[in-house]
C-alpha cells in the first residue's frame, strides 16, 4: 500500500503538467504565480530529474525487464519504481568446484 501512495506522487505531478499545458494551448494559461512556479519546479522534476535516474535504474533492475521497459517506468514513475523492486536472484552464479 505504502508504494501505491508513493507511485500516485509523480502521477499527479503528470497530471498537473498537463493540467498546464492543456490550459496554455488553450491561450488561458496559469495565472497565479505560485501555480506557474509550482508547474515549472514539476516540469523539472518530472522530466530532468527522472530521466537522469535512468542509469541506476537500468543498474537495479538486473535485467528484469527490458532496458526500454525499465526507462519508461523511470520516466511515469522517477524513483519510486526502481528502489521499490524486489531484488533480482543471481541465478547465472556458479560455484566453482575445487
Amino acid at each position: 500500500m505504502k508504494t501505491l501512495l508513493l507511485r500516485a506522487i509523480p502521477i499527479a505531478g503528470w497530471l498537473y503538467l498537463a493540467y498546464g499545458a492543456i490550459r496554455a494551448a488553450r491561450k488561458r494559461p496559469l495565472q497565479h504565480p505560485l501555480a506557474r512556479t509550482t508547474w515549472w519546479i514539476d516540469a523539472f522534476l518530472s522530466i530532468v530529474v527522472h530521466a537522469a535516474q535512468i542509469p541506476a535504474a537500468l543498474r537495479a533492475s538486473g535485467g528484469q525487464r527490458s532496458p526500454v521497459a525499465t526507462a519508461a517506468l523511470t520516466m511515469l514513475f522517477g524513483m519510486t519504481w526502481w528502489t521499490t523492486q524486489q531484488p533480482t536472484k543471481q541465478s547465472h552464479t556458479k560455484e566453482i568446484p575445487e
